[in-house]
Parts: C-alpha cells; structure tokens; sequence
C-alpha cells in the first residue's frame, strides 16, 4: 500500500535521511568521548551542530506538509524538533542534571522523544530506499553500541 500514499518530494526524506545519520553519528561520537575524557564537554558542544540540524529537519517538514505527505514520512520530524526543543531547554537554556542522578520526569520524555525519532525519521526510507534504510540501521547500532560502552564504564 505504501505506492498508493503520497510521500512527499524526495529531496525533503534524503534531508530526514541525513539529519537522522547525522544524529546517530554524532551522539555516538559524544558517547565514545566520554570514555576517553572522562566528561560531556564534546557532547555538549556536539548538541549545537544537533540542535542546528533543526533547520533542514523543519524544511524538510514543511516540504512535507505542503505535498500533503502521508503522517509517517512527517512525522518523525515532528518528534525530532519536540526533542530539540526539550534538549535546549534542559541541556542549554535552564540546564538541569537530569543523567545523574536519574531523574525520570525529565529522563524518559528526553529518551522517549530521542529514541522515537531516530524510529520515526528513519522507518519511512525503508520503502524508499532499502540501501539507505540499512545506512540508517547501521548507524542506530553504532550509536547503540557506543552508549552500551559508555554506560558499561560508567559515564552514559
């Protein structure tokens, strides 16, 4: 049924495409330095060139809506810019030590938020593209891999 649903223009889910690569690349870059320097300093300045992945992610979703694009191709960006939008606000704006200790009012909204649109973003080149859907699973596993490391030595 996916060829009788309108998906919008291809450029804007190459866009989705590269932000959701990009994403899982650099978090798991920041994972990765953690272990080596001990702190979140790179992380932190990872999350400005994360949060400025916001801009194509919200052309993209407006080149979406306006071909009237079918939910799934949308709205894993929808997700994305929420996620953005709470990451600024407690990791920039009115930074909030949410990691550790766990605090879960803000820790699984964030988690939720960041894991359902790396799904979200993601899913719909599986019907577009299978190579580049499987671009995308490689780098979810990497980014995967890397916080399973960082959390085993205690800095995820």
């Amino acid at each position: 049924m996916l060829a009788q649903v309108n998906l919008g223009p291809r450029w804007a889910a190459l866009i989705v495409w590269g932000v959701v690569n990009l994403v899982n690349v650099l978090q798991a870059i920041g994972f990765l330095s953690r272990i080596s320097s001990g702190s979140r300093a790179l992380n932190h300045t990872l999350g400005y060139v994360i949060l400025g992945l916001g801009v194509p992610a919200a052309l993209a979703l407006v080149a979406f809506l306006r071909a009237r694009a079918h939910w799934l191709q949308w709205a894993g960006t929808v997700v994305f810019l929420g996620f953005l939008a709470l990451m600024l606000w407690v990791d920039y704006i009115r930074p909030v030590e949410f990691r550790s200790p766990a605090q879960p009012t803000v820790l699984v909204p964030y988690l939720i938020l960041f894991f359902g649109a790396i799904l979200l973003m993601g899913l719909p080149m599986f019907g577009l593209s299978r190579p580049l859907w499987l671009v995308t699973v490689a780098t979810s596993v990497f980014l995967m891999v890397s916080m399973s490391i960082a959390m085993r030595a205690g800095v995820g």
